[in-house]
């Protein structure tokens, strides 16, 4: 992997990029859509790469570890052949996921003990078994097996917490290094900032972090109940202590207007179920503001989805017979919603990168958050 920076904005610290893999190029900033188990819902890969056209889309390693599992995916030669897919994708390790079944898992040094949520049989993950099951699954980019933190979180599980994320991103190093590639192209691996939003423990973490000399750096554990302004406090203290010439991820982020601000902190790469998980029950984001698509107010407005035009469906379909779907709850009306949201969210960050590059990305900054923080 080859990460170039192109510009850097003079007004904040917002970054225009390129990073290079074996599955092409992607442009930074950069917003990956999220393909858990192997799909972004709603959304056939010719429209994915079509229509919303991104450079790199994301696993995820527990999902695709319970179904459809290492030995299909093996079999397949990798998730991009399983799935149809020649171009980028990221897999998260499943610290999330693993977090996210707080009653169904125990953690200790070793790993994490949980159960599944399909069937409720028993697994254990640990830095080594999740770095092979990555290497399996075949993603370009890998991340590290942390714990993320939940919030509000006390001090001292935070710490304890963030020492063990750095034991076992040592762990994760060590064993990689003796698993060869499986499918004739390399993986990169990303180690994950944890500290939750305590800013001495985030500046210790960015550092450990930082002197693994890892080709890109995640920051993990935001965007889970925080205030949007402690996530950006601790986006801002990490950005300055990660090394400018690695790309910077952050996980599970965010609203568009969260990715704006981040993005002005020095963030190259998001990603989010938001505008897949928001499209299907009605949400749809747009430059002057959010659509509840199953208002009344839309019933009869013939007007375009996005007179903006992102994506094919927004001028093809008006608002009311979106808003048509939604009521007779006709499938169509999610994949339609879906679309438009993440056509949007790749507008966004697209436009973010020529703003940077054209040397005025304040400014616009400035005026898109406030023109999306509407309700329509």
């Amino acid at each position: 992997m080859k990460f170039t920076l192109k510009q850097t904005d003079t007004k904040s610290k917002a970054r225009a990029g390129e990073l290079s893999t074996d599955h092409g190029t992607i442009k930074t900033p950069i917003f990956m859509p999220v393909g858990t188990v192997a799909s972004v819902k709603g959304v056939h890969q010719r429209e994915l790469k079509d229509d919303i056209d991104p450079d790199i889309i994301l696993g995820n390693t527990y999902h695709l570890y319970l179904r459809p599992g290492a030995k299909i995916l093996e079999k397949a030669g990798g998730l991009h052949k399983f799935m149809g897919w020649d171009r980028n994708i990221l897999t998260d390790s499943g610290g999330y996921q693993v977090y996210s079944l707080s009653a169904n898992r125990k953690i200790n040094e070793e790993g994490v003990n949980f159960k599944s949520h399909i069937d409720g049989s028993s697994h254990f993950f640990t830095p080594e078994n999740v770095m092979e099951i990555q290497r399996t699954i075949g993603a370009d980019i890998i991340m590290a097996f942390d714990e993320c933190t939940p919030y509000p979180c006390e001090y001292n599980y935070a710490k304890r917490s963030m020492h063990m994320t750095h034991r076992w991103l040592d762990r994760c190093i060590t064993h990689l290094e003796k698993l060869p590639y499986k499918y004739g192209y390399s993986q990169s691996f990303f180690p994950i900032v944890q500290g939750s939003t305590y800013k001495d423990l985030r500046a210790q973490s960015a550092e450990y972090i930082a002197s693994v000399g890892a080709e890109g750096n995640a920051i993990g554990g935001l965007s889970v109940g925080e205030p949007a302004e402690e996530m950006y406090e601790m986006a801002e203290i990490v950005c300055g202590i990660l090394p400018e010439d690695k790309p910077r991820y952050l996980m599970g982020v965010g609203t568009p207007i969260n990715i704006l601000e981040n993005i002005a902190l020095g963030v190259d790469m998001f990603d989010c179920v938001m505008p897949t998980r928001n499209a299907r029950n009605g949400m749809l984001f747009t430059a002057h503001g959010t659509i509840n698509i199953k208002n009344k107010k839309w019933e009869d407005d013939f007007s375009p989805i996005d007179e903006m035009g992102i994506t094919f469906v927004d001028t093809e379909y008006s608002k009311a017979y979106l808003r048509h779907l939604f009521a007779a709850n006709e499938y169509l009306g999610k994949q339609i919603a879906t679309i438009h949201n993440l056509g949007f969210y790749l507008w966004l960050v697209r436009s973010a990168r020529e703003r940077i590059l054209a040397g005025d990305f304040q400014e616009w900054k400035i005026k898109m958050v406030k023109q999306m923080d509407k309700r329509l």
